[in-house]
C-alpha cells in the first residue's frame, strides 16, 4: 500500500487505487499541508481532494515528459473528434 504523500505536484501517474480496480491516470495539481488535489483523467475527468495519508492500491509508475505529450496527442485529438460530430448535429 502506497500513499498520495509519495506523489509529486505537476507530476502524472498511472495508479490503482484497489487491488481490482483499473489503472487510472492522475496529476496532482495542488498541495496543501494536508491534502493534494488531483485531477483524474477518467471519462469524465474528475477532480478531487486527497488527504497525503490516503492510501493507494498501487502507484504504477510516474509518466516521463515524453509520455504525457503522446498521451496529450491522443487524449486531445480523440476529444476533438468527438467535439466536431456534435458541432455537425
Amino acid at each position: 500500500m502506497y500513499t498520495y504523500d509519495l506523489m509529486e505536484t505537476g507530476c502524472y501517474y498511472l495508479v490503482r487505487e484497489k487491488e481490482d480496480s483499473p489503472v487510472i491516470m492522475i496529476k496532482v495539481a495542488v498541495e496543501s499541508d494536508l491534502c493534494l488535489f488531483i485531477q483524474r483523467y477518467d471519462d469524465p475527468m474528475e477532480t478531487e481532494w486527497k488527504l497525503k495519508k490516503d492510501t493507494l492500491h498501487d502507484i504504477i509508475e510516474c509518466l516521463s515528459d515524453e509520455a504525457v505529450k503522446q498521451w496529450e496527442q491522443h487524449f486531445f485529438s480523440s476529444k476533438d473528434a468527438f467535439q466536431s460530430e456534435d458541432d455537425e448535429e
